[in-house]
């Protein structure tokens, strides 16, 4: 079985002429499934774009992304867009959640958006929600739930579709340390016990400690991290 995600050759820019700034020089990466790959780097470094890249958000100058054996910038508008929402889940700093919505709610509304029926949506979110330890959260709104609990129903949101791979913007940025070692042993029991592929951008050292592969993003490449504190 190959790559769940595989990228070559990625370059972006931003601006022209002399304020043209080249973020990515020709980014190759593979992912596997199963695989939480973090991807560290100083602020600015490119992390977001490449996500943004990854997940058929943005369009880069140069190279190819490959997702489900689809070539995501070589597929018409719409079929990306059927693309993301089926193959690619997401998780952002903020954790983005309807405040009108339940918990429950707002893990099915993916579903329901992708076509799935409201039952089956309904069960998907549902059982997410007690793999979360958040069962007895289900009839709560945002408002209601903590920090850790709402970035967990987001993780629970970008599951529901099942996707082959998950998108992770510094997912934990905004949560106390104990939310945050909550979060990364929630991501790394994902990746190893449901199969789940993640790309991570984070500054945390303990979650790049301990996922299966660490790259760093420096001057436009991604590079082996041989070192923590390469990049602290």
């Amino acid at each position: 079985m190959g790559p769940v995600l595989r990228v070559a050759g990625l370059h972006k820019s931003f601006g022209r002429g002399a304020a043209r700034l080249e973020v990515l020089r020709g980014v190759d990466l593979e992912v596997d499934r199963g695989e939480l790959v973090a991807v560290a780097g100083t602020s600015g470094s490119g992390k977001s774009t490449l996500l943004h890249i990854l997940g058929g958000l943005l369009h880069p100058d140069a190279g190819r992304a490959i997702l489900a054996g689809a070539d995501v910038y070589a597929i018409p508008e719409r079929a990306r867009a059927r693309l993301r929402a089926l193959r690619v889940g997401f998780v952002f700093q903020m954790h983005h959640l309807l405040p009108e919505f339940t918990a429950l709610e707002n893990i099915m509304l993916p579903g329901l958006i992708a076509g799935l029926r409201e039952s089956e949506a309904r069960r998907r979110a549902l059982e997410l929600l007690e793999w979360m330890s958040l069962a007895d959260r289900a009839g709560h709104q945002p408002g209601e739930l903590s920090g850790g609990e709402q970035q967990r129903v987001a993780v629970s949101r970008a599951l529901v579709n099942a996707p082959d791979v998950v998108l992770a913007d510094e997912p934990s940025g905004n949560l106390d340390p104990s939310s945050s070692e909550t979060l990364h042993e929630l991501l790394l029991r994902l990746s190893r016990e449901r199969q789940q592929a993640f790309v991570v951008a984070t500054h945390s050292p303990g979650l790049a400690k301990r996922a299966q592969r660490t790259l760093v993003l420096k001057s436009g490449r991604l590079e082996p991290l041989a070192a923590v504190e390469e990049w602290l």
